[in-house]
């Protein structure tokens, strides 16, 4: 199965989330995703299985239990292949990020002149 079809399903892109968080028992994943989307354990075990022999996600005995983890191998594959669509909005992120800055900066001169934004010494909008 590629890597965008395992991803594709949102409660595969939702456990891996969670995981993300680190470690999680099946029963924790379970409760969550049963909770956000209505599925049973056993389809909750179904994604969790589709993650593991995908190599999205490991797991371990605990005991009874069985904890999952995120494998990051193929989130690099999928960063990887990404690359070359950075260019795409990586300049529209400098440009807001220079605007938010530019906002931050504009706000500490003003408190620092004493000046609330409003001129007329009434308080900011």
């Amino acid at each position: 199965m590629h890597a965008f079809d395992v991803l594709g399903d949102p409660v595969r892109r939702r456990i891996l989330e969670l995981l993300a968080d680190g470690e999680m028992s099946s029963g924790a994943v379970s409760e969550v995703v049963r909770d956000e989307f209505g599925i049973s354990q056993p389809g909750v075990s179904q994604h969790l299985k589709v993650l593991r022999e995908n190599g999205f996600a490991t797991v371990r005995p605990e005991g009874a239990r069985r904890l999952y983890a995120v494998n990051s191998d193929p989130l690099r594959d999928i960063d990887t292949w990404l690359d070359r669509f950075r260019r795409f909005w990586t300049p529209h992120l400098d440009a807001l990020s220079t605007e938010v800055a530019r906002g931050k900066r504009e706000r500490r001169l003003r408190e620092r002149s004493g000046d609330g934004g409003a001129g007329d010494g009434s308080p900011p909008q």
